[in-house]
């Protein structure tokens, strides 16, 4: 089913060779493994000589290592620098949004600005934009030190929840950063992180990382960035808007992207995960599909490629992973998703001869192709939603 993250791949192998992954959003707690930067900066990092700067990174780390799930993130004060520093960014990428941004990140932008205060002269505070986006698409943030490894920040999306920096760029440099930091994640992210498909996208990469291999890790870090950081989507007018937040927080690779019709390719996973992500300069491919649905079945058919021996669905009633290792534990899923299959069956009988929009057959071939476990042998081709259709026939397309 659409929304529904399971993936049936039940290999022979031996679940002892499986790497640790969390099974539940308390587990996130143990899954903060920072590679790069956090209190500790670099020689040629921005801010390495400024020991003011230090200091204060030193303080956010504090915030992040000190974190536990189920508490309120800790507010920041943010100093006068901090906050020119962020409405420097802030008015030189918000121009350039309304010309190059994908319209569903602009969608949002007037919510963002009335419930978590984005605006020039105020750094938006990570507590206020978690409980925006719980309510929005059931996504929360985390604060997080530096930059993460790729298996632990995508365990995080698995439960809709997003590692997020809480500091800010040095001040010598706005409109550059070696780093991820909240400039990046809140002007980059956080728009289309509320948009459920976006949302729902995001999630599904983080499950086909759970008990991934190293090398499979790698390719899934590969297509996130490639797609949620430095993605395109071709519009109708065969123009390119951008989605990636890469490019939204970057004034200068923005530009050189949308410029470089060159390097900008159709987005194939197989292809694209063996792209070079390059960190300290332009990318040397900028990859784009036709919209976010178009990529989230793209990922979907590359996640089949994952060599798990179970699969994975999110239950955000008990916000935790299940593992689906036998027939025991999928029939109970789809004992559950009968009841829902019936709430969609029903609403599509009641509204069909009223709802001019309603298209019964695209809606069924979904549900036909989504349930297709066995390659197209399956059954016959009648929808279990058609208004015409008994109740009885609902159980059968089941």
């Amino acid at each position: 089913l659409n929304g529904i993250n399971i993936t049936f791949h039940l290999l022979q192998k031996d679940f002892g060779d499986m790497v640790w992954f969390p099974r539940k959003i308390s587990d996130l707690d143990k899954a903060q493994n920072v590679l790069m930067y956090g209190s500790e900066l670099d020689a040629d990092h921005p801010g390495f000589k400024d020991p003011v700067y230090r200091k204060r990174r030193e303080q956010f780390s504090a915030i992040a290592n000190n974190f536990k799930h189920g508490n309120p993130i800790p507010r920041v004060q943010y100093t006068p620098e901090e906050v020119k520093t962020w409405g420097t960014v802030f008015l030189e990428l918000h121009r350039l949004y309304v010309l190059h941004a994908v319209p569903e990140y602009m969608d949002n932008w007037p919510e963002l600005e009335k419930y978590c205060g984005y605006r020039e002269d105020n750094v938006p505070q990570l507590q206020d934009v978690s409980v925006y986006l719980k309510r929005k698409t059931g996504f929360q943030l985390r604060p997080v030190a530096g930059y993460l490894s790729p298996r632990d920040f995508l365990s995080g999306l698995a439960f809709r929840v997003f590692h997020c920096t809480q500091y800010i760029r040095h001040s010598s440099d706005p409109f550059y950063t070696p780093e991820p930091d909240c400039c990046h994640e809140l002007l980059g992210h956080m728009p289309l992180l509320a948009n459920s498909s976006f949302a729902q996208f995001s999630q599904e990469i983080g499950l086909a990382s759970l008990g991934a291999s190293d090398a499979d890790i790698e390719k899934l870090a590969t297509l996130y960035f490639f797609t949620v950081e430095f993605g395109l989507c071709k519009q109708a007018d065969s123009t390119f808007k951008v989605y990636g937040a890469g490019l939204l927080s970057s004034v200068a690779e923005l530009q050189h992207a949308i410029t470089s019709e060159k390097k900008i390719k159709k987005f194939d996973p197989e292809l694209t995960c063996q792209e070079e992500c390059i960190i300290t300069s332009y990318q040397n491919a900028y990859y784009y599909t036709d919209s976010f649905e178009e990529a989230k079945e793209q990922m979907r058919a590359f996640a089949e490629s994952i060599q798990r021996p179970f699969g994975v669905r999110y239950n955000p009633y008990t916000m935790s992973v299940e593992v689906l290792s036998n027939a025991q534990k999928i029939t109970a899923v789809v004992s559950e998703l009968r009841g829902d299959l019936s709430i969609v069956c029903s609403a599509l009988r009641k509204i069909s001869a009223t709802d001019e929009n309603l298209d019964v057959d695209s809606i069924a071939n979904m549900l036909h192709n989504s349930l297709n476990v066995r390659g197209g042998a399956s059954g016959g081709g009648g929808s279990p939603c058609s208004p015409d259709n008994s109740d009885n026939s609902t159980a059968e397309g089941d």
